[in-house]
């Protein structure tokens, strides 16, 4: 089964689509509910829910969803019977494959119900008709010739006996959304020199500041305080969103105290200072972080 851990809960809704052909005497008696089994729409009705929030159990490498709804109709032709299905739920992995398997049962449900009156009844055209939700859904990009600072704060990695990780892990991930324009420093755990960078990335246009590191409860963690005489409005969301990604994985998540803001145009987010932190962190927040650009330049949501 593939692993959905690093995915972020967000709303899904998938509608698929089947038909059942036959004979316009069948058609008509399935949906009026006069077969030899009773009423035939009811029945599958109830048949495509309850195989909807069986879908994880039919379907091996499907993951156990909590459903919020499923809705099941049918559209009556001469000689066909349309079924739809919507599936909706908040989750991590989409709900295609509840919708399917939902118009899949109705329409086998419906083949049951009629089979005595017309053995040639045909299932087909099964589809999905529209899927919404995930990260697919949110396919913000960086704007052209974007500028990225990447900052590691850490008096070990500065004086040359700790290997930077952190930092490094941030450039590749920012590349992943086509980000190479990248400004990349290492400094001392040190609150002047930190809020220089940080002021030196503002007044030339750099559009977004990582930094890694600082952002926990020793005393010389001070990239937050630094940071804080660089921001000029708070974004608290974003270093929100962080921890309580990260709080769903690891309990000490709670300690980090990073925050987010702007500065002019500029991004700033502090960022843990372990490399899992700061994986966690960037896959809470990428790509979304970057629908900042478009509304500060009064695009709105």
């Amino acid at each position: 089964m593939k692993s959905i851990s690093d995915k972020i809960e967000t709303l899904r809704r998938a509608t698929a689509v089947a038909s059942i052909s036959g004979r316009p005497e069948v058609i008509r008696a399935l949906m009026v509910g006069d077969t030899p089994k009773g009423n035939a729409i009811d029945v599958a009705k109830v048949a495509g829910i309850a195989a909807a929030k069986k879908t994880w159990d039919l379907i091996p490498y499907c993951h156990p969803l909590m459903l919020d709804q499923v809705q099941v109709s049918f559209e009556a032709h001469d000689t066909q019977i349309d079924v739809v299905a919507t599936a909706t739920a908040t989750g991590k992995t989409g709900v295609e494959m509840e919708a399917l398997t939902a118009v899949s049962v109705a329409a086998l449900t419906l083949y049951d119900m009629a089979k005595a009156m017309d053995e040639s009844m045909v299932i087909g055209g099964i589809r999905l008709q529209e899927k919404r939700g995930g990260k697919s859904d949110y396919n913000d990009r960086a704007p052209n010739n974007f500028r990225a600072a990447v900052i590691v704060t850490s008096d070990g990695t500065a004086a040359g006996v700790r290997q930077d990780k952190s930092g490094q892990l941030i450039q590749k991930h920012l590349e992943k959304y086509g980000i190479h324009n990248i400004r990349y420093t290492i400094l001392p755990d040190d609150t002047d020199s930190i809020v220089h960078e940080m002021k030196g990335c503002v007044s030339e246009g750099v559009q977004l500041v990582l930094s890694t590191g600082g952002t926990g409860l020793s005393c010389r963690d001070v990239t937050v305080e630094a940071a804080r005489q660089v921001i000029e409005r708070e974004v608290p969301g974003i270093a929100e969103t962080m921890r309580s990604y990260g709080q769903r994985r690891t309990p000490y998540a709670m300690l980090s105290r990073g925050i987010a803001g702007v500065a002019d145009k500029t991004v700033i987010v502090t960022l843990p200072g372990s490399s899992r932190g700061v994986s966690e962190s960037l896959d809470a927040i990428f790509p979304y972080i970057l629908h900042a650009y478009p509304m500060m330049d009064g695009g709105g949501h």
